[in-house]
């Protein structure tokens, strides 16, 4: 890497972006394919032809040997299969470099070995990836060499959607349908488009890789299964926001530069609350390009981290007793023509187009506060949500102070009238400016925070795809535009049933809004007095995909049908339970072949030191004590651990599917922490030489 980056020479440099487009292709041909990105019409098959040559020149230009079609499988990850440009070699030995315009459109990927949830046999391998031609191509470089990345969707031979992208562009349609269609309503005339814009905030952690590999656990699960909690963590807040140590800095100024080149806006960088704990925030972006942004940003955290000799850990909790990672995902509606949907204004009380389209997604969350849950749901988050340092699994919105007393001037007088203005903050010093306050603080308890002019997401785990919750926020916002719209448009008075309609559902949503700490045991209690679900697991939380509410509404907008719901919830439940079946194997292997050789051979040194003393006539008391109190954990691990055996056969000898995820709910990860009390209580009084693994102290600190 460079000592000095000009970002704005290598910006985009490797993405096959519209100044790229405008370059390379002919005007008409430009034209066509806008057409295609602006309007959703299909790439005709001469113009394909023609943006194929062009971005294989371009790419071979940038040493690009292979083209792949990027898409986003359910297994979590991304997926890709390189093809050469190259053709068959000619009579003479000699080959061409070709690229053709179905091939840019269309692949077939093996689809056999992909999680379908039931939609395809294993015998059956066909399957179909599309471009994507509103999220642009571009040019990967590394040790790999150059490849050629096209953004797709992926679909199964009967044409079910067996990725993220294809229900998220689906739910894009949908809401951009409906919000025109309100828009209307409500006077606009001019826009014509309308896209959720995101920006995603990605929290992970950064640890030496060496020690990484002394940790099976970590390479196994992404977690540390056992480890005592070092004698500093958080607990003085130095690391937030800190100085950021010169090795971390390389790593990040890196990563900043492929991120830089591949078109993601990276622009913010800081260590968060937990030490060796980071966030990185690109710039706001549509809602597709955004997602696959996000999963650019995290592979490249990954790779950039090994090659510094780092390790980045992107699990909800890889540290138990420390802060987990999650990401924000911030949304917000924009037009074609610049208006933000989203904006109060200065006077949000009579904001009327802000307020009709607030209260419908008021009307939104509170209606499918399971679903929203649910988008969130993730094996890793179950340990962080609710935690003390992420939203609790109860969805509510934070709105402020401003739109809280809007809101309730609504419900008890019909109208709003005025609007809390924020006040002047003087500092007290005559070097500083005074500066005007916003008019409400941000509540970091909140999972569905309103900052500004979009609303926060703050509950999505580290490792998952943005897709997921962005189609769920998507899909009901749209459901609740388009039940206000079946209202407006049969009133007799615009004006008035707008009005009528903002009052009624601030009242019947209001329960939903809560300003206060989520984190406290009264909102738990205040919550359940409200009726408002609150969905502790994974497990608990898939059946809310399909129940006869969310068949209807998907189904509705042809977002998904009730088939490819029923395979989604198949997915989760076994992705659910082989997660907790590796965690629970790779405890018995670490327990078994690891920690109870460490302390057998510690108590059997600690007994020879017994002895001796002994035999000196030496007070023996101490190391005595050491020794019953190391044998009693010991026996106590051992019986937790055949426990574990036990009931992890169990698991595994069932039949996949509600039944047994809701065994390694109960069963299995109850055993798996009453294995890891002992352990950890044993890791505190063995000796750090004898100890198989580095500890919790190594890995945070040493970096």
């Amino acid at each position: 890497m460079n000592d000095f980056v000009n970002v704005a020479e290598i910006f985009g440099e490797n993405v096959f972006n519209d100044k790229v487009m405008l370059e390379k292709l002919p005007k008409k041909v430009y034209k066509e394919l806008h057409k295609t990105i602006d309007d959703g019409k299909e790439l005709d098959p001469m113009t394909a032809e023609v943006v194929a040559a062009a971005m294989k020149e371009w790419a071979i230009e940038k040493g690009a040997t292979h083209y792949t079609h990027w898409f986003q499988p359910l297994t979590g990850f991304t997926a890709e299969k390189h093809d050469a440009f190259i053709t068959a070699p000619k009579a003479n030995g000699s080959v061409q470099l070709e690229f053709s315009g179905k091939e840019l459109i269309k692949g077939e990927p093996d689809a056999s070995s992909f999680p379908s949830g039931g939609l395809r046999a294993t015998f059956e391998a066909r399957g179909y990836t599309a471009w994507d031609c509103t999220s642009p191509a571009f040019v990967r470089q590394d040790e790999k060499g150059a490849i050629l990345y096209i953004p797709t969707a992926f679909c199964s031979y009967t044409g079910e959607a067996l990725d993220q992208k294809t229900p998220l562009l689906r739910s894009m349609e949908a809401i951009q349908t409906q919000t025109l269609r309100l828009l209307r309503l409500l006077g606009n005339t001019t826009s014509k488009k309308v896209k959720p814009s995101v920006g995603v905030e990605q929290e992970y952690f950064i640890v030496d890789r060496k020690k990484y590999l002394k940790r099976k656990d970590l390479i196994f699960t992404g977690r540390t299964l056992f480890g005592a909690m070092p004698p500093k963590g958080q607990e003085l807040d130095d690391h937030y926001f800190g100085v950021i140590r010169p090795r971390i800095a390389a790593f990040m100024s890196d990563v900043n530069e492929e991120l830089w080149k591949l078109g993601v806006s990276a622009k913010t960088q800081h260590n968060e609350a937990a030490p060796a704990q980071h966030e990185l925030a690109p710039i706001y972006a549509e809602c597709n390009v955004a997602a696959d942004h996000n999963q650019i940003i995290m592979e490249t955290l990954k790779k950039v981290a090994e090659a510094h000799g780092l390790q980045c850990l992107l699990h909800e909790k890889p540290f138990a007793g420390v802060n987990g990672s999650g990401k924000h995902n911030n949304w917000s509606l924009t037009t074609d023509d610049g208006i933000n949907l989203l904006d109060p204004g200065k006077t949000p009380h009579d904001n009327i187009q802000f307020l009709m389209v607030l209260m419908c997604i008021l009307r939104a969350v509170d209606r499918h506060a399971d679903l929203l849950r649910e988008s969130a749901a993730d094996v890793g988050n179950d340990h962080r949500l609710g935690a003390l340092e992420a939203p609790p699994a109860i969805i509510s919105v934070f709105l402020g102070d401003q739109l809280e007393d809007v809101l309730k001037q609504l419900i008890s007088t019909g109208e709003a009238t005025h609007s809390i203005k924020g006040e002047t903050l003087h500092t007290g010093v005559s070097t500083l400016p005074d500066f005007v306050k916003d008019a409400t603080d941000r509540n970091r308890t909140s999972p569905f925070a309103f900052t500004g002019n979009k609303f926060e997401f703050r509950m999505v785990g580290s490792r998952d795809s943005v897709a997921e919750c962005n189609v769920v926020l998507n899909t009901i916002v749209a459901e609740a535009f388009s039940d206000a719209c079946d209202i407006l448009e049969k009133a007799e008075d615009i004006s008035m049933a707008v009005h009528d309609l903002i009052k009624k559902y601030a009242s019947d949503h209001y329960r939903i809004v809560f300003n206060g700490n989520g984190y406290s045991e009264e909102w738990v209690k205040e919550a359940q007095r409200r009726g408002l679900p609150n969905i502790k697991s994974m497990v608990e939380a898939i059946p809310a995909l399909v129940t006869d509410k969310s068949v209807a509404l998907f189904e509705k907008f042809g977002v998904f049908n009730r088939t490819e719901l029923e395979s989604r919830v198949e997915i989760q439940y076994e992705a659910y339970s082989k997660a907790l079946n590796i965690e629970a194997r790779a405890m018995i292997d670490i327990a078994s072949k690891h920690v109870i050789p460490a302390v057998l051979r510690f108590n059997r040194n600690l007994s020879d030191t017994v002895n001796s003393m002994k035999q000196a006539g030496v007070e023996i008391d101490v190391p005595l004590d050491m020794l019953k109190e190391s044998s009693h954990l010991l026996a106590t691990a051992k019986h937790a651990l055949s426990i574990l055996e036990k009931v992890a056969d169990q698991a595994s000898a069932m039949e996949p599917g509600r039944d047994q995820a809701v065994y390694y709910y109960e069963v299995v990860a109850k055993a798996m922490e009453e294995l890891r009390i002992p352990v950890d209580q044993l890791e505190m009084i063995v000796d750090k030489e004898e100890w198989p693994m580095p500890s919790y102290g190594d890995l945070l600190f040493e970096v």
